[in-house]
Formats: C-alpha cells, structure tokens, sequence
C-alpha cells in the first residue's frame, strides 16, 4: 500500500512538472508574439488623427475580442484532438501578422497588429483545455496563469533590449522576438498534447470535462446567471484595469533612468508569491471551502489595491514599491477566475461542460471595456495623465470589485447549501419509501 502511494505521489510531481511547465511556457511564449510592442512609444506617430500607440493597442485588443467573442463557441466545443493543429496554426498567423507589422509603412501596418490580436484570441482556451479537469489542475492553472504576470514583464524588458542595446527597429522588435519564441512555443504545443487523459479519481475529484454546445451554454448561464453576473461585471473592470497597466506602463511610470528589466524584476517576484498562494489550494479537498476562500483573496485584493491608491500621495511610496504593490493586489483578483475558480466551480456544483467557456465569457465582455476605454479617449480626444488615471480607476475598481465579489461568495455559498440540501431531502425521501414498502 505505501508503495502504491508513493508511486502514485511520484506520478503527481512528474506531471505537475511535465504539465505545468509545458503550460508556464507555452503562454509565456504566447506573449513574446503579442505584447512586446508595448515596450516601443512610437512618439510622434498618428493614425487617423489618433495618437499612433493608442490606435495599435486599440486595433490589436478589437481583433483580440472579435476572437474572444468567436472562443465562447470554438473553445466549447473544441475536441481534443483538434486542439494541437489550432494551437499551431494560432502561433504561426501571430508571427506572419508581425513580419507584417515591420514590412508595412506606419501607420497603416496597424492593420497587421489586428491579426496578431486576431489569431491569438484563443489561446489561453486551448492551452488550458489540455490542464483542466486533474486533481492537480489547481497548481497546473496557478503555473498558467501566473505566467501573464511574468511574461507580461519579460516581453517588455525584451523588448527594450532589443531596441536600446541591439538597436533594432521599433517595427521590427516584435517580429524578432516573436521569431525567437514561435519554434519553442510549437514545442510546447507538442508537449502539451502528449498528456496523459485524466485518471477516474481525477473525474470523480473534479467532474469529467466534456463539449458544449450552443444549447447546453444557456442552459448553464441561466442556472447560474446571478453568480457569473457579477462575476462578469467584476472581471469586465479587472481587465480593463490590466490592460492599462500592461500596455500604457511606459506611460504610467517614468522609466528612462531604469534598467530595462525592471518590469521583469518585479513581475518576478509577483509571480513567486501569488504563484505560492494559488499552490496552497492543492491542499482543499472540499470544493465549496476552496471557493469560499478564493473569493476571500480576491476581497483582500480589491480592498489593497482601493487603500494604496486613495492613499498614494499620503503614502509616498516610491515607483518600484507602488507597482509592485498595485500589481499583486491586481494580479491576485485578475488570476482567481482566469485560473483555479471556474475549475473548482465546475468541480463544486458538478456541472457538465468546461472550463473554456466560462473564461471565454468573461475575456470577451472584460476586453469589451478595454476597447471602449481607449475609443472614448480618442474619440473625445481627453489629454490622460496616465499615473492618476491609474491611480483613480485602480481605486473605484477595488471598491466596487470588494461589493461585488462579496455577493458573489454570499451566493455560491447559498446556491451550494440549496443544491446539496435537497439531494439530501430527495436521497432521504428515497430510503424512507424504500423502508415503508419492504
């Protein structure tokens, strides 16, 4: 027997470390193709009277949520062994789109970066369709997901290497590095699609995981429409507020008189803790007390990231500490429902589906509010201060975050007691007939 456990430990530790590190470095890569743009300014540069950086970012992100949009239904119903040949082709198209963005004449290569948004919009679905479902997925989605906290750094200090010490081309940058990193990234595609299936004590932990279609999706939203309302709502300012930070960094903090890879410093260290938080959830066998205790994390975020930006002036923390502070208080609410939660979800309430359309839904209503930032900044032509900008949505979005995930976790724990309280009834009302018959 202790043999047999300690094989079945070793089997564990070789596939967090097979599965996990194939998954950390697949989106990791995912990023060298989309995001090292951001580290380039473009000063001096307009589209259609537009300011030039704001017009990429906008473009990228609307292609980006056209394919959010389009996963609610591919990632649902995506088989697994289709999944390969769509992650291959998703990296391939990203590149071609920045080779674009360099051949092309600015302004009007920006039409490039829509298609690099475009074929990048599902690949956090499909990458995590291979993990979901495992008595491990718990620290399998931690490692996925903390991987847009670190990669989010990298791909910036890469990309400011690339352009201050090897003095490549801002138009050219992203291509380089996107060069780098697609043959590692098709590898890892490999490495993920050699997984092993789930074990029958992975099903019976955490549900089995299969397609949905157009039918089934409603018929889920609507059982569980008040939670993943507010859920929605919530994660639709979360995202917005992590697109502002990732992409407009350059602009939120003077970064002239720092190393290049301050932002991969930083995001390192965030990384590591939220990274050790998220693997503790490995230890809760019970589902409902795992949820109960995320949305407590998620609470104590909002509530930080509200106090030290209503606080900044009185606080005077220096830049390094006031980004490293935003930026885990952020990241640990943002990376909940993009990692562990809707896995427990599904495992909790033992729901028929996946865990692709669930993060699906809330991408595309999340990047939604992104879009409609930047168009209204342009539109209206509004002069931003970036750093208070920041400073002030960072400080509403914690405070109506903290109310709505609260209702959220009053609701959960309502819809739980509801639900296995009558199955109990029923289970009960069945032996007590069975009892009067005989």
């Amino acid at each position: 027997m202790k043999q047999i456990t300690a094989n079945r430990r070793m089997s564990d530790v070789l596939l967090v470390l097979w599965a996990g590190g194939a998954a950390l470095l697949s989106y990791s890569l995912v990023y060298a193709l989309r995001k090292p743009y951001t580290a380039a300014s473009f000063e001096g540069l307009t589209f259609l009277g537009s300011d030039y950086k704001v017009a990429v970012t906008t473009i990228q992100i609307l292609g980006y949520v056209i394919a959010k949009f389009f996963r609610i239904k591919i990632i649902s119903e995506l088989k697994k062994e289709n999944r390969f040949r769509f992650f291959v082709g998703s990296a391939v198209l990203a590149e071609a789109a920045l080779v674009g963005f360099g051949l092309l004449d600015a302004p009007y290569n920006v039409a490039a970066m829509f298609v690099n948004g475009l074929s990048l919009g599902c690949m956090w679905g499909v990458i995590f369709s291979f993990i979901e479902g495992r008595k491990v997925t718990d620290i399998l989605a931690s490692l996925l997901g903390v991987s847009m906290v670190f990669s989010s750094g990298v791909a910036k200090s890469f990309g400011l290497f690339a352009m201050n010490e090897l003095h490549v081309d801002q138009f050219w940058m992203p291509a380089l590095i996107g060069g780098f990193a697609l043959p590692l990234l098709v590898f890892m595609g490999y490495m993920l699609k050699r997984l092993p299936q789930p074990t029958a004590e992975d099903i019976a932990l955490r549900n089995e995981r299969v397609t949905l279609d157009g039918k089934g999706r409603r018929a889920l939203f609507r059982k569980y429409a008040p939670i993943l309302s507010l859920i929605f709502v919530g994660n639709f300012m979360l995202l917005m507020l992590r697109d502002i930070k990732e992409d407009f960094l350059v602009n939120i903090l003077d970064v002239s008189n720092q190393s290049s890879w301050m932002f991969a410093r930083i995001d390192t260290i965030v990384t590591m803790i939220i990274l050790g938080i998220f693997t503790l959830f490995i230890f809760f066998r019970s589902n409902i007390n795992a949820l109960l205790w995320m949305m407590t994390l998620v609470v104590a975020g909002c509530l930080t990231m509200t106090y030290v930006s209503y606080h900044y002036e009185t606080l005077d923390l220096k830049p390094v500490v006031w980004l490293f502070v935003e930026s885990l208080s952020l990241y640990i609410a943002y990376l909940t429902f993009q990692t562990v939660f809707f896995d427990r979800f599904i495992a909790c309430f033992r729901i028929k589906g996946n865990v692709g359309f669930f993060i699906a839904m809330i991408d595309f209503i999340g990047y939604m509010g992104t879009v409609a930032l930047l168009s209204a900044k342009e539109l209206f032509n509004i002069d931003i201060e970036w750093f208070a900008l920041f400073n002030h949505i960072a400080c509403a979005v914690g405070a109506v975050c903290t109310v709505l995930f609260i209702a959220v976790a009053v609701l959960i724990y309502k819809k739980y007691n509801r639900t296995f309280r009558t199955k109990e009834l029923e289970n009960d009302t069945c032996l007590n007939a069975n009892y009067n018959t005989n």
